[in-house]
């Protein structure tokens, strides 16, 4: 608005210049008129414009003394006695409050003399007072100052607009408005809403009611009962927040007045400060924290039972228990129909002996009395000595609790028949002579006081011949007694179909193809029918390559450049008949201690043109061979294909121990590329290799790799 009136005043100057200058030359030919008697009455310019009502209107010309009145739209006229100025040259007059735009009439006796340009008028609206300074969203504020007859819009902090659907009445100096339920406190704007409107603001804030706490009723409250809260007006309250983040709208009230909000606690509230919120989203938060009542425990019984039998608890508001919790981190069952006095719990198979916790969903707990879980005792055995596939009968007490018969070994026996004081189990082959322990249901161990001694005429084998067992090829099996065997099982119960030479000292064996990869032990069946496990050993080979198109590594191309498979000088290619077949790549460096990220396989396809598959439906396998043992720290690998970074994941299989290995020979080991991150298609574009991110230390000296391929998934 301040824009458009420098505009007025920049155009009203301008012309006015120019009357001026045009007014200079008739006053001179007035002059040489004068000298002739000339007495016209003559209007030159008037101004400022535009003007405020009420403001001094000024009329330059010659012999406006002349004037006998002016007509100032809408036709209201003013005598010439009502001028505050009128000389020869200038009239000057107050601009009557209810004068309107338009066309500007000067009475004379020569005639009427009308502007060329009609009056405009500048409005400022103005702020006064405003009453009530205090007041409650819905009520009336009534502002007074000027033109407030150009209002159209209210504007309350923060940022809520009252339109004229607010209004109750609009005049020139006073305007009445409906407060809206989210106006906020803070000072107010009044707005002729153009679309640059103007806004003129209070000087002063209008402070806005808000609801108010007095009591909280009951404060510990229970979870799910009523809670009272009294204060003032409190009927502006639309919703309200408790601990534990729950908002509950004025919907769910069960009753809501000007001095009183009742509402029914929510099960899982928590601890904290209620608050309270009008529409104007204003937070009013209690000076009191909100306290949950906890249930109280009086007994538990009984104290001393099995796992898996019931607790009876009594007390007070246990119906607030959501859950119970044993010693070990095990939860309970609460049986249904339980009161506020009294609940049933049936206790978990895991509990060990130790105190109960009892939690709410108030996320609160109380701590019960301990209980004192009993374990199973072994009283005897029988046979004491006894062959493998036979029944041993355990007795003692608590023997219902028993979970597992572990043997001299680590082999588990077979569980045929279980009571509270007797157990029958089947000795199962690779079972030591020794002592039996019971692991209970809650993992807790007993061990037999004496040893139950294995009878057994097996084979005495001493080790392999060979460092691995290979699939299609001869594994040879040392030792003495070994005329004894009748048969050998493999892993996967998988029987040997195929021997060679079979002596007191030494028997050859062909391992069957699709034995499973990986450690594992032979299965021996003696002609007497017993049955014992031959010494671990690595199961495992390579895979043949089924589809030749599919490989996009052998490291066998002719010009093949070493640059291409690695940075850094960590590999080398290898021709010494120790790989698969043709060339491999042989790890040739170990790291230092800043080493960090290496590339093995580098191999683009700008230099050699790669397979071209759908990830989705295709696996990857790779020819690796690790001498010794590496960490499962140093072992982290990850592919990179046409681009696309596979997620990190290990060589070889593991052993036992969590070491990674491959018997000293060469195996496949094969990745479904979705499961290890990558999908959709790969094609030939971008980076391909392996990259590696071991610790400092890792002896690359020990990895050969070999024929990286795709195969469809089977």
């Amino acid at each position: 608005m301040q824009t458009k009136f420098n505009k007025y005043i920049r155009y009203s100057f301008s012309a006015l210049m120019l009357i001026v200058l045009g007014a200079g030359m008739l006053f001179i030919s007035c002059e040489d008129d004068d000298d002739e008697g000339n007495d016209k009455v003559e209007l030159f310019s008037y101004g400022p414009m535009p003007i405020a009502r009420g403001a001094e209107l000024r009329f330059i010309g010659d012999n406006l003394d002349k004037v006998t009145a002016i007509i100032i739209p809408d036709g209201i006229e003013i005598d010439a006695s009502e001028f505050t100025t009128r000389t020869t040259e200038l009239i000057t007059l107050t601009v009557p409050q209810n004068a309107e735009e338009g066309l500007v009439v000067l009475k004379t006796p020569q005639g009427d003399i009308t502007t060329k340009t009609p009056i405009g008028y500048s409005e400022p609206i103005s702020i006064d007072e405003f009453t009530p300074a205090t007041i409650r969203p819905g009520e009336v504020l009534t502002i007074n100052g000027d033109y407030l007859n150009l209002v159209k819009e209210v504007i309350f902090t923060d940022r809520v607009v009252a339109d004229t659907s607010f209004f109750e009445s609009q005049s020139r100096k006073e305007l009445k408005v409906t407060v809206p339920e989210a106006a906020q406190t803070g000072i107010i704007g009044v707005s002729n809403g153009e679309e640059e409107p103007v806004i003129v603001y209070s000087e002063s804030e209008l402070n806005i009611t808000l609801p108010v706490f007095d009591e909280i009723s009951p404060n510990p409250v229970k979870a799910g009962s009523e809670l009272t809260i009294s204060g003032s007006d409190l009927d502006l309250v639309v919703s309200l927040k408790l601990g534990g983040d729950i908002e509950i709208g004025s919907d769910d009230f069960v009753s809501q007045s000007a001095d009183q909000i009742v509402i029914s606690v929510p099960l899982n509230t928590r601890d904290g400060n209620i608050v309270l919120l009008p529409l104007s989203g204003v937070e009013v938060i209690s000076g009191t924290e909100l306290q949950m009542l906890l249930p109280t425990i009086n007994s538990i019984v009984p104290l001393t039972l099995k796992n898996g039998e019931d607790i009876t608890v009594t007390g007070e508001n246990l119906d607030l228990i959501s859950s119970v919790v044993f010693e070990g981190g095990f939860e309970g069952v609460i049986a249904e129909g339980g009161t506020p006095a009294e609940i049933t719990v049936t206790t978990p198979d895991g509990a060990l002996s130790g105190a109960v916790v009892f939690n709410t969903l108030a996320q609160k707990s109380v701590t019960g009395d301990e209980l004192n879980f009993l374990a199973p005792s072994l009283t005897s055995f029988s046979p004491s000595e006894i062959k493998p596939n036979n029944l041993l009968t355990i007795t003692g007490e608590n023997l219902d609790l028993v979970d597992k018969v572990i043997f001299s070994g680590g082999v588990e026996g077979e569980i045929t028949s279980q009571t509270e004081t007797e157990i029958i189990v089947t000795v199962k082959v690779g079972s030591e002579t020794g002592v039996i322990t019971l692991v209970a249901i809650n993992g807790v161990e007993v061990e037999s006081s004496g040893p139950v001694t294995i009878l057994s005429n097996l084979p005495d084998v001493t080790g392999y011949e060979e460092s691995k067992a290979t699939p299609g090829q001869i594994l040879t099996i040392l030792g003495s007694n070994l005329d004894l065997i009748k048969e050998l099982v493999f892993p996967g119960e998988i029987k040997a179909t195929a021997y060679g030479e079979k002596t007191d000292t030494r028997v050859e064996v062909y391992v069957p193809e699709d034995v499973p990869t990986g450690n594992g032990q032979i299965r021996v069946i003696t002609y007497e029918g017993e049955e014992g496990l031959l010494p671990e050993i690595f199961f495992g080979g390579v895979d043949p390559v089924l589809y030749p198109d599919l490989v996009f590594n052998d490291f066998d191309e002719e010009g093949h450049s070493l640059d291409w498979d690695n940075w850094g000088g960590i590999s080398a290619l290898m021709d010494d008949g120790n790989g698969v077949s043709g060339k491999y790549l042989k790890g040739n460096a170990q790291l230092g201690e800043w080493d960090w990220k290496w590339v093995w396989g580098c191999n683009h396809h700008d230099a050699f043109p790669k397979p071209e598959v759908d990830a989705d439906n295709h696996v990857v396998k790779i020819d690796v061979k690790i001498e010794g043992a590496i960490s499962d720290d140093s072992n982290n690998f990850q592919l990179k294909l046409a681009g696309k970074d596979s997620q990190w994941f290990k060589l070889g299989i593991q052993n036992d121990d969590g070491t990674w290995g491959t018997g000293d020979g060469w195996v496949t080991v094969t990745y479904n590329l979705n499961d290890i991150g990558i999908t959709g298609d790969i094609t030939n574009s971008g980076d391909w290799g392996l990259i590696t991110q071991p610790p400092a230390g890792l002896d690359f000296t020990r990895i050969s790799l070999d024929n990286f391929r795709f195969e469809p998934v089977p």
